[in-house]
């Protein structure tokens, strides 16, 4: 029997990469999203994967829904924290709105979610949890401070959690994207984005699928000592 994934923000992006590797891995695979129901359905049609909509910033909304996804899949061996937005502006032009929709949509998903599912793994002795970080969160970016809190709140998150989860056959770890070539990133100005590119040593933006095989380690079999770390996925631009 496939093991179950659920990969929050799976339908888009970084996480379309996750959801698709996972399911080419043999997973069976749940993709949540927030709201654009084309792009869902998009996704879904394209991929056969199955998909849930909830808000993963919103804690009794996500228990219910995961709870269901339990009872329709029997269990969760592996969650992908992956749901995350930006909101930016310097802190003397950022608003109370955009400092807390960051945090609860970045942040406060990952305990929303892993308080639903950690009962059923610590019961069943297995689970992999990955939760998806940013360079931003290691190194600060101006005009993100709501952004690098919460993102650097993950990768404290993960090493207590995978503390906790050790003796019970559940590995924590995060990925710290650098860069990645997705519709986000190619918002940027163009001038801009050549500049990023410059700052990358390996002279490119990130794919996708390389995030994608980074959780494809770390949720594998062979990745059962790792936990409590964070895999710096980035071309080299920042060593921490």
């Amino acid at each position: 029997m496939s093991k179950v994934a659920l990969v929050t923000g799976g339908t888009r992006g970084i996480g379309e990469a996750i959801s698709v590797g996972l399911k080419n891995a043999g997973y069976t695979v749940i993709a949540n999203y927030a709201g654009n129901d084309a792009a869902a359905l998009g996704f879904k049609d394209r991929t056969g994967i199955a998909v849930a909509k909830f808000d993963v910033s919103d804690f009794e909304q996500t228990e219910a829904a995961i709870h269901a996804i339990e009872e329709e899949y029997g269990h969760i061996d592996v969650l992908i924290n992956n749901a995350g937005i930006t909101r930016d502006g310097t802190m003397h032009r950022m608003t109370f709105e955009q400092w807390d929709r960051v945090i609860q949509t970045n942040l406060a998903s990952c305990f929303n979610t892993c308080r639903a599912v950690i009962e059923g793994m610590r019961e069943r002795q297995f689970g992999r949890i990955v939760n998806i970080g940013s360079v931003n969160g290691q190194a600060g970016q101006y005009g993100q401070v709501n952004y690098a809190a919460a993102k650097s709140g993950i990768h404290g998150f993960t090493k207590a959690l995978a503390l906790e989860g050790a003796g019970k056959g559940i590995t924590v770890n995060a990925i710290a994207p650098g860069y990645i070539d997705t519709d986000m990133v190619r918002a940027v100005p163009e001038d801009v984005l050549k500049k990023i590119v410059a700052t990358i040593p390996v002279g490119r933006l990130g794919r996708p699928e390389d995030i994608a095989e980074g959780v494809l380690f770390l949720v594998g079999d062979n990745a059962g000592f790792v936990s409590g770390s964070t895999l710096s996925l980035n071309g080299g631009q920042h060593m921490y």
